[in-house]
C-alpha cells in the first residue's frame, strides 16, 4: 500500500510590527517636530534672556565702587554692589508680598461666590467684569492709584497710625499724599486680582460632585462643604495662582513708577513716603538718561528681578507638585 504525504498546511505570513516612528507619516510627523520645536525655542528664549543679563551685568558687578559711584547718579559711596542693589530687592518683595496677602484672601472670596453662591446669570456677569480688569493698561492702573485712590486712602492711613502705630508698618510719619508702599500695594492687589480669581474659580469648579453631595448628605452646610470638599481640594490650585499673581506684581512697573515716592532703604514703614523703591520702578525711571556703566548697573538690577521670578515659579512648582495627588492641579 502506497501512502501520499498530504502537502503541508500553509503558513501565515509574520507580519512585522511597526514601530511607532513608522506609524508617524505625513503631518502627524511634521506636527511632532513642530511641537518639538516650539518647546525647544522657548528654552532658548529663556537661555538668550539669562545670557544676555549676565553679560551685560558683568561690568557693574565687577566695577570698583568708585567707578559705580562716578557712574550711576544715585550710587552710594564706598558701598558695594550687593548692598546697592539690596534696598531694591527688599522694596520689591515688600511690594509683592503686600499686594499678595491683600488679594488672596479677596481672589478666593470672590472665586468661590462665583463657582459656588451666585446664581448661574449673575455667576457669569461677575466673571466677565473680573476678567475684564486683567486688560486694563498698568497705566491706567497708575492714574487711578494717583489722582483717586491716593487721596481717599489718605485718612484711612492716618487712623492706622493713630491707632496701630506701634506695628512696625504703620509706624512713622504718614504721608499727606498717600504716595507711599501702602497705597501701592493696593493698586497691585486690584491688578492681581483677575489672574488669581480667573485660576481659583476653574480649580473650584473641578470639585468632584460626588464630594460635594456626600458632604451635604452628611448634614453639612454650605459653608461646611465648602471647607470640607471645595477648600482642599483646591489648595494647590490656589497656590499656584497666588504664585502667578506674586510674578505680575513683582515685575510691575508703570502704577509703582506713578504712585510711589521713591527712596533706598530697608524700611518697613509703609505708610511714610520716601522710603522703598522696587527694581522695575528703578529701571524705567533712570534708564533714558543713563549711558555706559549705568547702563550695566541697571541690567545687573534687572538680572536680580529675573533671578526672584524664577526662583518664585519654580518654588510655585514645587509646592504644586507636592499636592498634586491630593487635589485638583492635576
Amino acid at each position: 500500500m502506497t501512502t501520499t504525504d498530504s502537502p503541508p498546511a500553509p503558513v501565515a505570513p509574520v507580519r512585522r510590527r511597526r514601530s511607532s516612528g513608522d506609524t508617524e507619516r505625513g503631518f502627524s510627523r511634521t506636527f511632532r517636530w513642530i511641537a518639538t520645536g516650539a518647546g525647544a525655542l522657548i528654552l532658548a528664549t529663556l537661555a538668550a534672556v539669562a545670557l544676555f543679563l549676565i553679560v551685560r551685568a558683568w561690568p557693574a558687578m565687577t566695577a570698583s565702587s568708585e567707578a559705580l559711584a562716578e557712574a550711576v547718579p544715585r550710587y552710594p559711596d564706598d558701598t558695594s554692589f550687593i548692598a546697592y542693589v539690596g534696598p531694591l530687592i527688599f522694596g520689591t518683595l515688600l511690594a509683592a508680598v503686600l499686594a499678595l496677602l491683600i488679594a488672596t484672601p479677596v481672589a478666593m472670596g470672590v472665586a468661590l461666590f462665583i463657582s459656588h453662591y451666585a446664581p448661574r446669570r449673575l455667576a457669569q456677569a461677575l466673571g466677565y467684569l473680573v476678567d475684564l480688569l486683567a486688560a486694563i493698561p498698568s497705566v491706567v492702573y497708575g492714574l487711578w492709584g494717583f489722582t483717586v485712590l491716593a487721596p481717599v486712602l489718605a485718612p484711612l492711613w492716618t487712623w492706622l497710625n493713630n491707632w496701630f502705630g506701634w506695628f512696625p508698618l504703620f509706624a512713622g510719619d504718614v504721608s499727606p499724599t498717600a504716595r507711599t508702599m501702602a497705597t501701592v500695594a493696593v493698586v497691585l492687589a486690584v491688578m492681581i486680582l483677575p489672574i488669581i480669581t480667573a485660576v481659583s474659580r476653574e480649580v473650584f469648579l473641578q470639585t468632584p460632585k460626588l464630594h460635594e453631595e456626600a458632604a451635604l448628605a452628611l448634614g453639612a452646610t454650605r459653608w461646611e462643604m465648602v471647607r470640607t470638599a471645595v477648600l482642599p481640594f483646591g489648595q494647590s490650585g490656589v497656590i499656584s495662582a497666588a504664585m502667578l499673581g506674586l510674578g505680575r506684581a513683582l515685575g510691575e512697573t508703570m502704577a509703582v513708577l506713578m504712585i510711589l515716592s521713591p527712596g533706598f532703604l530697608y524700611s518697613f514703614k509703609i505708610l511714610q513716603a520716601a522710603q522703598q523703591q522696587t527694581i522695575a520702578a528703578y529701571i524705567a525711571l533712570d534708564f533714558p538718561e543713563a549711558s555706559g556703566l549705568a547702563v550695566n548697573a541697571l541690567i545687573a538690577t534687572g538680572l536680580a528681578l529675573f533671578v526672584i521670578t524664577l526662583a518664585v515659579n519654580m518654588a510655585a512648582r514645587a509646592i504644586v507638585a507636592r499636592r498634586k495627588e491630593f487635589s485638583g492641579a492635576n
